[in-house]
């Protein structure tokens, strides 16, 4: 994984559970270890939304370093939200988690505006607004922080972790000017939530509400049957070369890291390929310059 690249980040709870449905505790716990790890792994978090039983993040990972972060975030919110819940088994699914590049402006673009409209999408609400969980679109759109307590229910008082946490959600310079992403973003959510409600109308399909996503039980999962042994992307680009440009480079990394794994393990010296991670941060071998 090389520095300075785009991420779509989604999860899922186990058995598609309502696990994330929100509520006070839920909200603050989800928002204090997503900034309390990307704190200490230096990630850029540009939009993140939590639904009922998965949650999306468009992050910008300006050091290589977005493993920690998912590993971090993972860990630490899963225990919290199991004591929270009075649960032992397994929160996430047994999945791995996806992970998907972004390739250029566009497609970063494009996966902020699915991430924010993510609950109309759904049909659970009506408005990106109406959300009653995390959902870091009014704060970016705003210039407003996401702020969060320390959860008392997992957390020790005494304990290492911050009291409070915060973070101004910001739309890094690698997109281009701020004032216009954000407004390309506003008229690209209002367009979104216009054609979700005239989809509505043309199939009679109500929206579910707020009340009763709160109302829902934290043990329940929805009727519909999750697509199984689909594609899993690694990248998203609308650009057809720019696609074909990024899987050739995957391949070639694949190729150059098997060749000086080869290497390494009959005791030879070698550098491994830029963009190689684990071994980078647990074995301090030799890396060779990324471009």
């Amino acid at each position: 994984m090389l520095p300075g690249q785009f991420y779509l980040v989604t999860r899922r709870c186990t058995q598609r559970q309502f696990l994330l449905r929100p509520d006070e505790a839920t909200n603050n716990a989800f928002t204090y270890c997503l900034v309390e790890a990307a704190q200490r792994s230096q990630i850029k978090v540009v939009l993140p939304c939590a639904m009922s039983n998965h949650y999306h993040a468009v992050i910008f990972d300006q050091f290589g370093r977005y493993p920690e972060f998912v590993e971090h975030f993972h860990k630490m919110f899963a225990r919290s939200q199991n004591v929270l819940r009075g649960r032992w088994e397994s929160f996430w699914s047994s999945e791995q988690v996806s992970v998907v590049r972004l390739v250029n402006r566009e497609d970063v673009i494009d996966k902020l505006v699915y991430t924010a409209t993510n609950p109309v999408k759904d049909g659970l609400v009506d408005k990106v607004h109406h959300w009653p969980g995390v959902n870091g679109l009014n704060a970016l759109l705003g210039g407003r922080p996401l702020r969060a307590t320390r959860p008392r229910h997992f957390f020790r008082c005494s304990g290492a972790m911050p009291r409070e946490v915060e973070l101004l959600l910001t739309i890094p310079s690698e997109l281009g000017p701020e004032t216009e992403v954000l407004e390309e973003l506003r008229q690209r959510v209002a367009a979104a939530e216009e054609s979700f409600a005239a989809e509505r109308q043309q199939t009679g399909r109500r929206v579910y509400g707020r009340r009763a996503v709160l109302d829902q039980p934290w043990q329940g999962q929805p009727d519909s049957i999750a697509p199984r042994r689909g594609l899993r992307p690694r990248i998203a680009a609308h650009c057809p070369s720019a696609r074909i440009e990024a899987l050739r480079r995957d391949r070639e990394f694949v190729v150059d890291y098997a060749a000086a794994r080869e290497v390494w393990r009959g005791g030879g010296v070698v550098a491994f390929p830029a963009g190689t991670y684990w071994l980078r941060r647990h074995a301090h071998i030799a890396i060779v310059a990324g471009p």
